[in-house]
C-alpha cells in the first residue's frame, strides 16, 4: 500500500510539560479554575510548545486563494475577477487580515494555487498556477491528482517555511512561529467546503449551505441544488475524504489541508479560522487523526454549517462575533486572547511570591 507525507507522525504532545503547567495554574494568586478556558488554553499550549511557560510572539499566517470551475453554476454572487483582485489588496495592506497581521506584528504570506487569471502577476504573491481554477465539479473532479497533490504540498510548504522563520511579506528571515494561521480566498470556495462536508458528515446539501458572500434564500436553495446534483455524479462516501476532496474540494482547501497536518508534523499549533478552514480541519484529522492535538479553534461563524463541522470535530471556539469573511481574520482575532492567555499564567505571582494566604489544603 502506497503511503503519502500526510500519514507521517505528527509530534507528540508533551505532558510532563502540560503537567508542569497544570501545576502551577494551582499556585497562582486565584481560585483555581477561575480564569476558565484561559487556564486550559495555557496548559494546552504547554504542551503543543513543550514549555510550562507558553508564549506566542511569533505567529505566521499564510493565505491560500484559489478559483472554482462550479461558480459557472450561479453559486456566487460575486464575479471571479474578485479573487484574483483581492490578492493584490492582500499585499497591498488593504484587507482586513493585512490590517490584523501589522497589528499582531505577524508574518503574512500570500499564495495563488490558480486563478481564473492564469497570467496574474503581483509582487509579494507566490503564484503556483496549478490551474485556472478548479474544474466545475458539476460536469467532473474539480482536480485532477496533480492538482491535488500540487495543492497539499503548497500548504505543507508554507506550514515549513513558518517553522523554519522565513515567512513574509518582505521575505526577511523571522523567528521560528509558535502559532499558524491559515487563511483563504475563492469565490464560489463556500460552496465547495459545503459540498466537501456534506459527504464527510453525511449530511444534506441544505443543511451545509449558506449565503457566502451575499446570496438571498433562493441563491442559498440553488446552491444546495447544485452540490446535491454532484455528489449523486460522483457517488462520494465519508470513508474518502481524499477522493471527495479532489471531486468537489477546492485548491486552497487542499493547501490548508496540507498546512494542518505539516503543522502537527512539525510541531506547530494551528488556530483554524471559520467554515472553510474548519471543513479543511475535518478532511486535515480524516487523513491523519493525530493532528487534532495541534488545531485550535479560534471562533463559530456565521455560515449555517460551521457548527455541525466544529461539532464534528469536538471543537471549543474562542470567539462568538458573527463573522463570516474568511482570510483567517477571525483567527487572527483570537489571537490576542492566547497572548493574554499565556501572559497570565507565565507573569501571575504566585501565593508564595505574593505573600498571599492560600487556601488551606
Amino acid at each position: 500500500m502506497t503511503s503519502f507525507w500526510w500519514q507521517d507522525a505528527c509530534c507528540p504532545v508533551d505532558t510532563a510539560a502540560m503537567a508542569q503547567a497544570q501545576a502551577r495554574q494551582q499556585q497562582l494568586t486565584k481560585p483555581a479554575g477561575s480564569l476558565g478556558q484561559l487556564e486550559t488554553l495555557a496548559i494546552r499550549l504547554a504542551g503543543l510548545q513543550g514549555c510550562e511557560r507558553p508564549s506566542l510572539d511569533q505567529v505566521a499566517i499564510g493565505i491560500f486563494a484559489g478559483d472554482h470551475g462550479v461558480v459557472a453554476e450561479g453559486v456566487s454572487a460575486y464575479p471571479q475577477a474578485v479573487t484574483g483582485q483581492m490578492l493584490g489588496n492582500f499585499v497591498a495592506g488593504g484587507a482586513a487580515i493585512s490590517v490584523l497581521a501589522r497589528q499582531l506584528d505577524a508574518s503574512l504570506e500570500v499564495l495563488d494555487l490558480g486563478t481564473v487569471d492564469a497570467q496574474l502577476t503581483l509582487p509579494g504573491v507566490r503564484h503556483l498556477r496549478l490551474g485556472a481554477g478548479t474544474r466545475n465539479f458539476l460536469r467532473g473532479p474539480a482536480m485532477d491528482e496533480a492538482q491535488l497533490h500540487g495543492a497539499l504540498q503548497a500548504g505543507r510548504d508554507c506550514a515549513l517555511r513558518a517553522r523554519c522563520g522565513d515567512a513574509g511579506r518582505s521575505g526577511a528571515r523571522r523567528n521560528c512561529a509558535r502559532l499558524f494561521i491559515g487563511g483563504e480566498m475563492g469565490i464560489g470556495n463556500t460552496t465547495a467546503a459545503a459540498a466537501v462536508a456534506s459527504v464527510l458528515l453525511a449530511c444534506a446539501p441544505g443543511d451545509l449551505s449558506g449565503p457566502g458572500t451575499g446570496l438571498d434564500a433562493d441563491g442559498v436553495r440553488h446552491k444546495a441544488v447544485v452540490i446535491e446534483q454532484a455528489l449523486a455524479l460522483h457517488g462520494l462516501r465519508a470513508d474518502e475524504p481524499l477522493r471527495a476532496l479532489a471531486c468537489v474540494g477546492g485548491f486552497e482547501i487542499a493547501a490548508l489541508v496540507g498546512a494542518y497536518v505539516a503543522c502537527a508534523q512539525a510541531g506547530i499549533a494551528v488556530l483554524v479560522d471559520g467554515f472553510i478552514c474548519s471543513v479543511a480541519a475535518l478532511l486535515a484529522v480524516r487523513l491523519n487523526p493525530d493532528c487534532a492535538a495541534w488545531l485550535l479553534y479560534a471562533h463559530s461563524g456565521a455560515e449555517p454549517g460551521h457548527a455541525r463541522v466544529l461539532a464534528a470535530l469536538q471543537a471549543e471556539p474562542l470567539l462568538q462575533l458573527g463573522l463570516r469573511l474568511g482570510e483567517g481574520s477571525g483567527a487572527a482575532l483570537a489571537v490576542p486572547l492566547l497572548r493574554l492567555a499565556c501572559a497570565l499564567h507565565g507573569q501571575m505571582a504566585t501565593f508564595a511570591e505574593a505573600a498571599v494566604a492560600d487556601r488551606p489544603a
